[in-house]
């Protein structure tokens, strides 16, 4: 009799915390998710990139559910210290596999933090140029001018030079015009002026700037700078270019190409 008591008892007793387990579970998962919540719309009302919203919020949740485990099977009467002690274990064992995925993962919340570039913007990073398709956690993915798809590691991003082209709304055109030592040059820069102000796509601020800025070993070479678009810095320079050499022709005005002289001494044979 005194046995079937202590059953009961133990029963009882081990019931109860199996009980308390599950209230701990139900309860601690519940808390999670509005804890989760909370957090994503605190997030999301200061304007951060959703995919890290998502990731955060995923990974806050993960964590308060990992505790409510804990805690559920502390309440069973079963030493939690060494079970995490291997999570801890293991978890540093998964970070030291996965420490180029780790690296990628900080470079790509950095990136989405500071925003050197988003999507649509004309970049060249890593040597490469192209415009960004889209910005994750771990790469980012460009298309190139000939639609040719690049995934870069976000690591690979951050440790180099990030150059933006779409960074500014406007962008100065720089050219170099050469003509040859016999042309006016008080000529050359009014027909240089006069296609600059022509020009539609030419902003009047700031200001174009034409001038001399080299006597080349064959040719007087002119600076060209006037301030366009950036979305038609491109095509500015191609039709300008190509202006220049029918507006010259048509003028006398003479774009000098490298040339030599080849001087043929023949000897008698004695």
């Amino acid at each position: 009799m005194e046995d079937i008591d202590k059953i009961v008892d133990a029963i009882a007793s081990y019931g109860m915390k199996v009980l308390f387990a599950i209230i701990i579970l139900v309860a601690g998962l519940w808390v999670a998710r509005k804890l989760r919540g909370l957090f994503k719309s605190a997030l999301e009302k200061k304007e951060i990139d959703a995919t890290l919203v998502g990731f955060f919020s995923s990974l806050l949740y993960g964590a308060l559910v990992i505790f409510v485990v804990i805690a559920a099977i502390d309440k069973l009467g079963v030493q939690t210290t060494s079970f995490v002690a291997v999570l801890g274990a293991a978890g540093l064992a998964v970070g030291l596999a996965l420490q180029g995925s780790l690296s990628n993962f900080a470079s790509g919340v950095l990136l989405i933090i500071f925003k050197p570039f988003v999507a649509g913007n004309f970049v060249k990073i890593g040597g490469e140029l192209g415009t960004v398709v889209q910005v994750g956690i771990l790469q980012t993915e460009l298309k190139s001018p000939d639609n040719i798809k690049i995934i870069m590691p976000n690591s690979q991003v951050m440790s180099g030079a990030i150059t933006n082209f779409s960074a500014h709304d406007t962008r100065r055109a720089d050219m170099v015009i050469g003509v040859s030592y016999s042309d006016d040059l008080s000529k050359v820069m009014d027909v240089l002026q006069d296609m600059i102000s022509k020009d539609e796509r030419v902003l009047e601020e700031p200001a174009p700037f034409i001038g001399v800025s080299e006597l080349a070993d064959s040719s007087i070479n002119f600076v060209v700078r006037p301030w366009v678009k950036s979305s038609d810095n491109w095509q500015f320079k191609c039709d300008f270019q190509k202006a220049v050499k029918e507006r010259f022709d048509a003028e006398g005005i003479s774009i000098p190409f490298p040339q030599r002289d080849l001087h043929v001494f023949q000897e008698n044979a004695s």
